[in-house]
């Protein structure tokens, strides 16, 4: 009898949630389907971002000087699924009439309302290291999202 992984997780997850499942699971097959079944348009922006070698980041690499926000869970926090319209500002050829001291303090601001997890997540995903927190490759993230154009962003 199969079991759906959609009751392991909330309804709207956190994309650190979903991450974390898909992590868990123990085959490329059932990783994808996590990914299909939690498919969402922030998830799949974040992914692209990570895993396509044209989409250059446009911020310093390496650690942002922020405050996580360490309010309780479902208080006071934004969510990437949210935030993910505003992630065109990061990458090269999305917004390149910001200054460089713009852009990053968006992004901070961004960061600081996120909930910790998904900060994090979005500061692997800036430097293309999703792969060192999470256990997702390219081809599970191909598998799952077939339709994605890879290539050719900038």
């Amino acid at each position: 009898m199969a079991t759906s992984t959609k009751t392991k997780l909330p309804p709207n997850p956190f994309i650190h949630e979903i991450l974390e499942v898909v992590s868990k699971a123990r085959s490329k097959d059932k990783k994808a389907e996590i990914l299909k079944e939690n498919r969402n348009d922030a998830l799949t922006a974040l992914l692209i971002w990570n895993f396509d070698d044209t989409v250059l980041s446009v911020l310093p690499e390496g650690n942002v000087p922020y405050e996580p926000n360490d309010v309780p869970v479902g208080t006071d926090h934004t969510t990437l699924r949210r935030e993910w319209k505003q992630l065109y500002n990061f990458v090269k050829g999305g917004n390149d009439s910001l200054s460089h001291v713009r852009r990053e303090s968006m992004f901070i601001q961004i960061l600081e309302g996120l909930h910790p997890n998904e900060a994090e997540i979005l500061c692997l995903v800036k430097d293309k290291k999703l792969s060192l927190r999470y256990k997702l490759t390219r081809d599970v993230v191909e598998k799952a999202f077939p339709d994605i154009q890879w290539g050719g962003r900038s």
